[in-house]
């Protein structure tokens, strides 16, 4: 693996940058989210309330709701149809906690009506999973030897890495649409307004940007592998 002083030059370029980038992205959802906990929408609507709102606004039912522990641990599970809520979205009534609430909820609407970009990102997920799980022991055990065999495992690994990557790019557009439909219910609904409404967008849009950043790792880190193994030829 090519070094530079001590240092592998390709995770400097291609790998550093986006650490740094993510951690930024962590700090502003987390600036963001709690900023706008303080504030209660005017409703005095819970998250779990809001979730049941948007829910019944799209004509999805069969959807169960339930608390979850931990912080900013909220998800939708679409295998048992149910809609994880957190400590401090749950109960909370705050401008933060129904952005989230409904952004859950709009992944359950997703789901129930098989939104094409969800659909794709589900069938890639089993691949992802095993290529996460494999790709790395092929890929050190290519950089221990060489020759053809070497090269070998180099490009399988870096062929089961491919289908992690995927799956993060097809997070994306899962993920824009479903603060696209929660804030769309919320406006047109007028759930929340003004300086609330605001609120609930400024906390999804950067809570989106951490799924950016994940993805921009992802990639680079691909063609930081792809270098690599140019190199070694």
């Amino acid at each position: 693996m090519p070094i530079f002083y001590g240092f592998d030059w390709t995770y400097l370029v291609f790998i550093l940058p986006c650490i740094i980038i993510s951690l930024i992205c962590q700090a502003n959802v987390s600036s963001a989210f709690s900023k706008y906990s303080r504030i209660p929408n005017s409703r005095g609507m819970t998250g779990s309330q809001a979730a049941e709102f948007v829910l019944r606004q799209n004509g999805v039912t069969g959807v169960r709701i339930e608390h979850v522990s931990g912080n900013l641990s909220d998800h939708f599970d679409p295998r048992t149809n149910v809609i994880r809520l957190s400590d401090s979205v749950y109960n909370s009534t705050s401008v933060a906690a129904v952005g989230v609430a409904a952004h859950e909820a709009g992944h359950a609407c997703q789901h129930a009506e098989k939104y094409l970009p969800n659909r794709i990102r589900s069938a890639v997920l089993p691949f992802a999973r095993v290529g996460s799980q494999l790709s790395w022991i092929f890929i050190i055990i290519g950089l221990l030897f060489t020759a053809k065999a070497g090269y070998a495992m180099l490009y399988i690994g870096i062929i089961l890495f491919s289908a992690s990557v995927l799956f993060t790019l097809a997070t994306l557009p899962v993920e824009f649409n479903a603060s696209k439909r929660a804030l769309a219910c919320i406006r047109e609904t007028g759930l929340m307004i003004g300086d609330e409404y605001n609120g609930a967008k400024r906390t999804l849009q950067a809570a989106a940007m951490t799924y950016v950043a994940s993805a921009l790792t992802a990639v680079m880190q691909l063609l930081r592998l792809l270098v690599i193994v140019q190199r070694r030829k």
